[in-house]
Order: C-alpha cells, then sequence, then structure tokens
C-alpha cells in the first residue's frame, strides 16, 4: 500500500495529514469512472477511500489490490466530516493495511477481511 485515493464524492483537501500520500479522483481525468478510479488505485497499489457502496461491492468479490475504505456517514457537514475522519484515521490506516474493507461509520468501525 503506498498511499490513498480520494473518491470524487470527497473533499480534495483533507484538514489532517495522513502517514502517507494522498491523491483524488480529478487529477485522474474530468468525472473519471469507477472503473477507471478502480484502476488506478490497482496500479499504483493505492487504498480507494469513498463514500461509494459499488466499491465496497466490487471488493467483496475482488482479491486486493486496491482494498478500499468506505466512509459511511451520511451528509455531514464539511467541518464535522473533517472532524470525524481526523478523529479516526490512525485507526483506519491501520485496519486499511490488513482488512480488504473498512466501513466507517459515525459511532464504529467494522472490517471485512
Amino acid at each position: 500500500m503506498k498511499g490513498y485515493l480520494l473518491d470524487e464524492n470527497l473533499p480534495s483537501r483533507l484538514r489532517f495529514v495522513p502517514r502517507l500520500p494522498v491523491t483524488h479522483a480529478t487529477e485522474l481525468g474530468p468525472q473519471p469512472t469507477d472503473q477507471q478510479v478502480w484502476d488506478y488505485a490497482r496500479i499504483h497499489d493505492l487504498v480507494v477511500v469513498t463514500k461509494d457502496a459499488d466499491f465496497s461491492n466490487r471488493i467483496l468479490v475482488s482479491t486486493p489490490p486496491p482494498r478500499v475504505i468506505h466512509v459511511r456517514v451520511g451528509n455531514l457537514r464539511r467541518q464535522e466530516f473533517h472532524a470525524l475522519l481526523a478523529k479516526v484515521w490512525p485507526r483506519i490506516e491501520s485496519l486499511g493495511e490488513l482488512y480488504k474493507l473498512v466501513n466507517v461509520y459515525p459511532d464504529y468501525i467494522e472490517v471485512v477481511a
């Protein structure tokens, strides 16, 4: 795992600093498809971070890479979203190295081997 690929549905700038580099899907071109995001993450050994359930469904029938972090928090204000992620990100990073899917909920984190 060499870093994270944030899907289009997430802010392009985080208000905290992850341990590994972050790329935003918009860097792949205008409105990249899920397949383009998936392939780029696989080729570059990146973890897809998304709010899109399609990636969670795909990883359940695929062997990593890529791995997926599915942020399942609904609609939060941007400040609340950043605060939540900043609070749990160290745990997400460590779990993301071990599990193919990490589901992040407002009050707990769930993993799928």
